[in-house]
């Protein structure tokens, strides 16, 4: 030990401080070890050594709060009593007295990228060393020069604490005595250019209420989980074959307190499962709750990849919102975000002086469209704490599935670039074979936890999106479509008289509906900037406004796929989205928004109960068009048919508000059909025109077949039938 290391000792930057501080033996004399036990306490104006009955006295070597105290023999166990400059004097257990806790096996699978729960060798962890309680911090900085902790244990004090570097760049430190809820962050002091920063926990379990920034330490183990009989079923479900009813919201806005309040994750677990089950979805799917620290960005600028939010309440207050969801038999999605992370300075920005997370090239590693930095997928570490993120969530939250936001950003490196703002991959081509790989592996390791699903908010053509990865595909569990959605908005934006040139709008996504595991998504992308809401798309009068939403709704639920809503559009509420605003509940007082949501109500229980629609929603034997053919009258009829294929529905839609009277469907069977879906019906709020609850089929020809019905087609309207 030179006068230079205490100097780094106390100036915060000794890269090495458990070869300087602690108990250390310095020499031999007669046969006898001789141990100095060294401290630096900063906050101390003296200091002593307690071992049993014991005091030794410790010298202060330096002004800065060095003291040094030297033994015949070794020290063993022992305690620190300090006297403090305010008064008090303290006794406490010295941190630098206990060796490694993290194995070598951990930190080398953690830097061959393959350590795929690295949250439980990462981050702080309740611990146990030498029969002493405390907690076990850990972080990933290979290029600093030093890591210390800091936090209101020690005042913030970014000298006192310096952390043991391990193999692979690892940081680790053992504070006895701490505990649940104490405050921490990391300073990371950078060998290249002088950079120094205080970062948040990138493995933290909890988070201060922003704009506070610093990591909590808080053990996760602690709730009681009642769902088993749910994370059993799921296992045995498949999900494909099986009703998939998506209601899309975000918590800050989907209701707010008296006040203007957010509802807390125990708030929400009473009256968003309470409407949940009234309104029949199946699953809920939350923007993202991982810890973010600007409400505008609605969660997709995550810093705390292993935090949920403060905002709503703690760690044990959401597991208990997923479990009361899942004792209620509602699924839990998550919007996961693996393409891009903010530029906070507490974040994953440069963080420890070099481009860790993200790349250094900003050609890759920037994302100018966000103001965000992409993260580099070939790095080993980064794909290690990107996939332990996706099996933290589906593990030790319960979450049921996964929903990636922007995987083209991801799959293509010149997405939103312009010429010379890209690089090339190694075989001149666009895509990012290393985030292509990380996706694939992804997929294989969330799907190896039974039951979770996967989906890809993926708006290009990539092909095998939903595919598995032995079949050559991305293994996404199902896709959003994009193409569908886009194409069914501009259709139902125009007014009925021209709705006739755009037919193909409502047709063209058949060509290509089993080509992927689709859902079919009105989600919060299609209500903000301008776009207006759903009932605002739509042309018309009130009346009208209504009669095409409930027609949109209805042709989205019997179309293939799986079924996603986002929150206010069951209610017709006309205000775009506002991050900032709760929904206007007050809206139904009013007999067209309240019976629009009986409608989606009825719509998600018509679904569940007919297995036409949702059993074979991506094989062509699953529908079958009677007619897309009348072009002029905007009129379109189509079968739905369940893995029995005598087991099928009838889907008669008129699209204009025209009524048609008499108008003849070919039919695949001789029988008496029976009206078991009218949008038209007064109890959604319209006109009430229909078919008397039946018809029945004549031997006249229609559509190619030798039976058919006549049919009053309401306006604006869908009619769906089932034989009796």
């Amino acid at each position: 030990m030179t006068p230079e290391e205490i100097e780094a000792v106390v100036g915060g930057y000794h890269g090495d401080p458990f070869r300087i501080l602690g108990p250390h033996a310095v020499r031999k004399r007669g046969g006898q070890s001789r141990w100095e036990v060294r401290a630096f306490l900063p906050q101390a104006e003296s200091a002593t050594l307690r071992i049993g009955d014991q005091v030794h006295p410790m010298e202060k070597t330096h002004d800065g709060g060095f003291f040094c105290t030297t033994l015949s023999g070794t020290p063993g166990k022992y305690l620190i009593q300090a006297k403090l400059w305010d008064g008090p004097t303290i006794e406490f257990e010295d941190p630098y007295r206990f060796g490694p806790l993290i194995t070598d096996y951990e930190l080398y699978l953690h830097t061959e990228g393959t350590h795929y729960e690295a949250y439980r060798m990462l981050g702080a962890h309740s611990a146990e060393a030498d029969g002493v309680k405390g907690v076990r911090f850990a972080v990933w900085a290979p290029n600093a020069e030093s890591v210390s902790l800091a936090g209101e244990f020690n005042q913030w004090d970014t000298r006192r604490h310096p952390m043991r570097r391990r193999n692979g760049g690892v940081w680790e430190i053992f504070i006895p005595e701490l505990g649940d809820g104490a405050t921490y962050k990391y300073n990371v002091r950078s060998r290249f250019a002088a950079y120094q920063q205080l970062k948040a926990d990138p493995y933290g379990f909890a988070s201060e209420l922003p704009p506070k920034s610093a990591s909590v330490v808080w053990n996760i183990e602690k709730h009681e989980w009642q769902d088993a009989a749910w994370m059993e079923e799921r296992g045995r479900t498949d999900l494909l074959k099986a009703p998939v009813s998506i209601y899309e919201l975000h918590i800050e806005s989907w209701m707010r307190g008296p006040q203007g309040q957010f509802l807390t994750y125990r708030e929400l677990a009473v009256n968003l499962v309470e409407y949940m089950k009234r309104m029949g979805y199946t699953h809920i799917e939350l923007l993202p709750i991982m810890e973010y620290p600007f409400s505008g960005s609605w969660g997709y600028q995550i810093v705390g990849y292993f935090a949920p939010t403060s905002r709503f309440g703690t760690p044990e207050d959401f597991m208990y919102f997923v479990d009361c969801c899942h004792r209620a038999g509602i699924g839990v999605i998550v919007d996961w975000v693996p393409a891009h992370f903010p530029r906070d300075a507490h974040g994953l920005v440069y963080f420890d002086g070099t481009a860790l997370y993200e790349h250094a090239d900003p050609r890759k590693g920037e994302q100018k469209d966000w103001g965000t930095l992409v993260f580099n997928y070939g790095r080993n570490e980064v794909r290690s704490f990107l996939i332990s993120n996706a099996m933290f969530w589906l593990k030790k939250y319960h979450i049921d599935g996964l929903r990636v936001d922007a995987v083209a950003s991801m799959l293509y490196l010149d997405y939103s670039r312009k010429a010379g703002e890209w690089v090339p991959n190694q075989y001149g081509g666009n895509e990012n074979l290393e985030a292509i790989d990380f996706i694939r592996r992804f997929n294989e390791l969330a799907h190896s936890v039974p039951g979770a699903i996967t989906i890809a908010e993926e708006s290009t053509a990539f092909p095998g999106v939903s595919k598995p990865v032995y079949l050559n595909g991305l293994g996404f569990t199902m896709k959003w479509n994009m193409g569908w959605m886009h194409d069914m908005l501009n259709y139902f934006s125009q007014d009925p008289v021209h709705r006739k040139y755009h037919h193909n709008n409502i047709t063209f996504s058949m060509l290509y509906a089993f080509t992927e595991n689709f859902v079919l998504p009105i989600s919060h992308d299609e209500v903000v900037h301008g776009k207006g809401s759903l009932i605002d798309k739509m042309p018309g009068d009130e009346w009208q406004k209504f009669a095409n939403a409930r027609a949109f709704l209805a042709y989205m639920y019997a179309h293939p796929g799986k079924k996603l809503l986002f929150m206010g559009q069951e209610i017709g509420q006309r205000e775009e989205w506002n991050y900032n605003e709760g929904r206007r509940w007050d809206l139904l007082a009013f007999d067209y928004h309240r019976k629009l949501q009986f409608l989606v109500e009825e719509l998600n229980r018509f679904y569940r109960a007919n297995p036409a629609l949702y059993q074979v929603d991506f094989h062509y034997a699953g529908f079958e068009w009677v007619d897309f053919h009348d072009v002029e009258h905007s009129v379109i009829a189509f079968l739905r048919r369940a893995e029995n294929p005598q087991d099928f529905l009838l889907f008669c839609c008129n699209f204009t508000p025209v009524v048609h009277e008499r108008y003849l469907f070919g039919v695949p069977e001789e029988g008496v059909y029976e009206e078991v879906l009218n949008t038209d019906s007064h109890l959604f709020g319209g006109s009430n025109l229909g078919n008397a609850g039946w018809v029945a089929s004549r031997p006249v020809p229609q559509h190619n077949r030798p039976q058919s019905i006549s049919v009053t087609l309401p306006p604006l309207a869908v009619v769906a039938f089932r034989k009796r």
